[in-house]
């Protein structure tokens, strides 16, 4: 017994977790010290441990796990899902992590291995190497036996593959169709999906999509030679659409984490982390903010001539600024959308930025004469300068069809220059836009007024 643990009364400890359930302790056991959270979980029944640990995030199972002594986590790991315990070892430190995976036993060792052997991001990392799968020669009575005899949790049993002798996969049966068919019927003649599966190597997002597409409860996984390999389950596939949902939603907001792959990226260390971790991951964009608008500074300086000539330029300023910063993040959130849905195909781009420029045209065209006709009832007429409506209305048409091309062409330029953490970045946008939203406007007054920069 350690020094900390003798200063404890582990019946008060014991008794308090046995009356709380297993959600409340999957929020309360992080807010303790390491050491207590440990003594803790060792006094939970085998069966709601795991259920707890599986409730934490993923930083909170790598914390519990470090706190433990090596057996305790060797048998938290042995009993865990292959795709969790794959990624908990790859987020553990690297000596912890090969201290702990030479204590596994060899068949979860050789596991663990040929899951980290795939690229993060993948669907080889998440795929569960637990399913069941019967002959293409079964009938429907066999391939419920298979079901019922199989160790695997409920719903991990929804979906029967059928493979050939030498696994090449064939297709899928569900277990509805099994359960209300005759038994003697081959599972030849229930089979479908024969062309929906993912490669080893395909994007997890991706393939997450496709199985919400095709509303299956599992995924067959196949490797280069057509063999079954597992499973993508519903439950992975939701994570992996959290992960690409959320890296991609933050990049959009212009919070990048260097140094980490888009699978760790986590709202947690935001909200319940250092100060400095969201200060480091944010600060970088509003640099980029910061200048622009010294540079938007001093492009009104430039036309300081024009608006001393013309006062009433200034009313309308922050309309051209607000509405093409407006309409940018219009476009950016609806591009960002569209990725992560699987709705944008990056190989059909150009089609997607001109359907994208045609609704610019059209919005343009609407608010331009709006906008135009308020400016030259309200400011240009009172003060003999018609034009002006004439300025603000060819202003608002430029700055809003040039905002959904940035849209949408600035996010994917992002992408293929491979800055994966800021997609489109709304600083990126303001700042754009601000400057040239200006300069168009301050251009036009000046070429249609007349009036020398």
């Amino acid at each position: 017994m350690t020094k900390y643990q003798a200063t404890i009364n582990l019946q008060d400890i014991k008794a308090e977790v046995a009356a709380t359930s297993p959600e409340q302790l999957a929020v309360e056991l992080p807010q303790r010290p390491p050491s207590e959270q440990a003594i803790s979980f060792r006094l939970l029944p085998k069966d709601t441990a795991l259920f707890v640990f599986e409730l934490l995030t993923a930083e909170q199972q790598q914390a519990l796990l470090e706190a433990m002594n090596d057996s305790e986590a060797v048998s938290v790991l042995e009993r865990l899902d292959d795709d969790d315990r794959a990624r908990l070892l790859d987020e553990l430190p690297a000596k912890v992590a090969k201290r702990l995976l030479a204590q596994l036993s060899p068949e979860t060792c050789a596991s663990v291995q040929v899951m980290l052997g795939y690229e993060q991001g993948t669907v080889g990392r998440i795929l569960s190497p637990a399913y069941v799968a019967v002959r293409w020669s079964a009938t429907a009575g066999e391939a419920l036996e298979a079901v019922r005899s199989s160790a695997l949790r409920p719903e991990h049993l929804g979906t029967v593959f059928v493979i050939e002798a030498d696994r090449r996969y064939r297709g899928l049966v569900r277990l509805a169709d099994l359960v209300r068919t005759d038994p003697q019927r081959s599972v030849a003649e229930l089979v479908e999906a024969r062309d929906v599966f993912a490669r080893v190597t395909d994007d997890a997002a991706a393939a997450a999509r496709l199985l919400q597409r095709r509303d299956l409860d599992a995924l067959p996984v196949l490797d280069s030679e057509d063999r079954l390999v597992g499973a993508l389950t519903v439950d992975d596939a939701m994570d992996a659409l959290d992960v690409d949902t959320t890296a991609t939603m933050l990049g959009m907001a212009g919070i990048a984490d260097p140094g980490h792959s888009t699978e760790i990226l986590r709202s947690e260390r935001l909200i319940y982390g250092s100060i400095l971790y969201p200060v480091r991951v944010r600060i970088l964009f509003l640099m980029v903010t910061l200048a622009g608008g010294l540079l938007v500074g001093g492009l009104i300086e430039q036309f300081e001539d024009t608006l001393a000539a013309v006062v009433a330029l200034a009313v309308f300023i922050p309309l051209v600024m607000d509405m093409g910063g407006n309409v940018g993040t219009q476009s950016t959130t609806i591009f960002a959308r569209g990725l992560a849905l699987g709705h944008i195909d990056l190989s059909r781009i150009r089609s997607h930025i001109w359907r994208e420029m045609k609704v610019g045209l059209t919005m343009g065209s609407i608010l331009g004469l709006l906008g135009g006709t308020v400016a030259w009832l309200w400011q240009g007429i009172p003060n003999g300068v018609p034009e002006l409506g004439l300025a603000v209305g060819l202003a608002l048409f430029t700055s809003v069809n040039l905002a959904c091309f940035l849209g949408f062409a600035l996010p994917y330029t992002l992408l293929r220059l491979g800055l994966d953490h800021a997609p489109g970045a709304d600083p990126f946008i303001t700042t754009i836009k601000d400057f040239t939203g200006l300069l168009v406007y301050f251009g036009l007054a000046a070429w249609v007024l007349g009036i020398a920069s």
